[in-house]
């Protein structure tokens, strides 16, 4: 695990640094003075503590161009460190995991590691998850993060991935069952990746890859409530 903490205040790095050796001890840590040290190192990081206020190349800086390195792919965990409570709001705009106030409240502290490290566990067996499909006779792997969408059509399911458009024999009930909680059934047509979802509306879902799948009228309420669990749990927003 690659951790990055930039501050220009050295004590606060330091006590930022000790506070996550409490809770684990194989961290890769890297620690920054400068906005411009921690974007000259080509490193990618698991997560990022950062303050907001730092000369030329602020945290917020860093953490916009954390976000446009990772293109809607996985995302690193990014935790602000400040003493200021206005850039709050901000926060929304990268995705950050949490915004914590100097002086560090080192119990809140603790909390909101510990919960990074459990998303970040949780993230890490999602990209392994997969479903097996039978196609052409024969079995085939397609992992979960790579699918867009399922669609039926007829007596087959048309499973639309990162790696092509695949047909196959299938229900359903049963992909519904195999994808699990962070895909959600928006249509009787549709089973959509939450993760891939870019925008919405009342009556429209429209995923990563340019395709805009119905929402059923029934539905929205229960895709707003189940989008904002997904969202709360530690799911990947694009949005």
């Amino acid at each position: 695990m690659k951790i990055a903490v930039c501050d220009d205040d050295k004590a606060a790095r330091e006590h930022i640094v000790s506070l996550i050796k409490e809770q684990i001890q194989n961290a890769e840590i890297m620690t920054f003075a400068t906005g411009e040290e921690m974007l000259k190192v080509k490193n990618t990081f698991d997560i990022s503590f950062l303050d907001v206020e730092m000369r030329e190349v602020s945290g917020m800086d860093v953490a916009n161009h954390i976000r446009q390195k990772e293109h809607g792919s996985t995302r690193s965990i990014i935790i602000f460190v400040t003493g200021y409570e206005k850039y709050m709001n901000c926060a929304f705009d990268v995705s950050a995991f949490h915004y914590l106030l100097k002086p560090i409240n080192e119990e809140k502290f603790h909390t909101v590691f510990g919960r990074a490290l459990e998303e970040l566990s949780a993230a890490k067996r999602q990209t392994k998850r997969y479903i097996l499909v039978r196609n052409s006779g024969a079995w085939q792997k397609i992992y979960t993060k790579d699918i867009y969408y399922i669609e039926s059509s007829n007596k087959k399911v048309i499973i639309h991935a990162k790696t092509g458009i695949l047909d196959c024999y299938g229900k359903m009930d049963e992909l519904e069952q195999m994808t699990g909680s962070g895909f959600y059934r928006c249509h009787r047509c549709y089973l959509v990746n939450m993760e891939k979802i870019v925008s919405y509306n009342a009556d429209t879902i429209k995923v990563a890859n340019g395709d805009k799948l119905i929402l059923a009228q029934k539905k929205y309420n229960d895709f707003i409530k189940q989008y904002m669990k997904y969202a709360k749990s530690g799911g990947i927003v694009n949005v």
